[in-house]
């Protein structure tokens, strides 16, 4: 069964010869990218007026079981991300050993830093591809929030907005350090919506705030592993894709400040509320509104 796996996930022929191309990979243009984004932006905004103007009680709607449903999906499908590229990874690896003598070079290095001229192909391109693809299917969350609890904000739109830009980067410049970054995104998602589905069935969910510490510890490990790349930039010659990694390191700032800026004023507003024996449910409730 492990063998099975195995070539399912990382030695299937559809994943060995796969590129990055107009014949092999549905939307990969400029053209695609933007619209699909603007359509995802305008079509919220839509959908949040015409809520708010159909009903003015703001009373949510009930979705049934598709919550639910859609959060057991994406928990499925990103651990088969996660699971696919690490066996790509190994895989590859396994494979240029001679690469590794030859250039003096490491494993783990490779994974920050992939070498110059290196071409969107092969195994763990092809899993860059699936991530790509499911940043679709994790735009859905907010057309939950905003028929649910009637809420649209800038983050949400913007963070989910850029995570599909930076995996269009990551394929189209062969982009240092993506491998690290799906298996870390993958991981933490794979929790994330693993428990996401727990709390949707009615059962227990934590005291504390799952869901943003999950994502305060992604953006760490995202933060800890661009300075391991800018360091190898420097020191071994250069990597590849690094213009595109200059604008996805901006774009992965832009989303910690704002995410922390959220975080604080929360816990400031929390802590108030606790100095006037006022708070209740709702503060805790409205955390979990964030989304990774």
């Amino acid at each position: 069964m492990i063998q099975s796996l195995r070539y399912y996930l990382s030695e299937h022929p559809s994943i060995i010869s796969f590129r990055w191309s107009d014949s092999q990979s549905w939307g990969n243009t400029w053209v695609f990218l933007f619209i699909s984004i603007a359509a995802y932006i305008i079509f919220s905004i839509f959908l949040h007026l015409f809520l708010l103007l159909l009903f003015r009680n703001r009373r949510p709607l009930p979705l049934g079981p598709i919550p639910a449903v859609h959060s057991l999906s994406m928990a499925l499908i990103s651990f088969t991300i996660f699971a696919g590229i690490l066996l790509s990874a190994a895989a590859e690896i396994r494979d240029t050993r001679w690469f590794w003598r030859r250039y003096k070079t490491t494993p783990f290095q490779w994974l920050l830093c992939f070498p110059l001229g290196t071409r969107p192909s092969g195994r763990v391109f092809f899993w860059s591809y699936i991530f790509y693809l499911s940043r679709f299917l994790h735009t859905f969350r907010t057309f939950f929030t905003i028929i649910c609890r009637r809420k649209l904000s800038f983050y949400r739109l913007f963070n989910h907005s850029i995570l599909i830009f930076m995996s269009f980067l990551w394929l189209e410049f062969s982009q240092s350090f993506q491998v690290l970054a799906i298996i870390l995104t993958t991981s933490i998602y794979s929790v994330v919506y693993g428990y996401r589905f727990w709390t949707a069935l009615g059962l227990p969910s934590k005291c504390f705030h799952f869901v943003n510490h999950c994502q305060i510890v992604l953006l760490g490990c995202n933060v800890i592993c661009h300075v391991g790349v800018l360091l190898l930039h420097f020191l071994r010659g250069g990597c590849n894709g690094i213009g595109a990694w200059v604008l996805n390191s901006v774009l992965n700032g832009a989303i910690l400040f704002l995410f922390l800026n959220f975080y604080v004023k929360l816990h400031l507003e929390k802590k108030r509320k606790i100095g006037s024996g006022k708070e209740s449910g709702e503060t805790l409730y409205s955390v979990k509104d964030k989304d990774i």
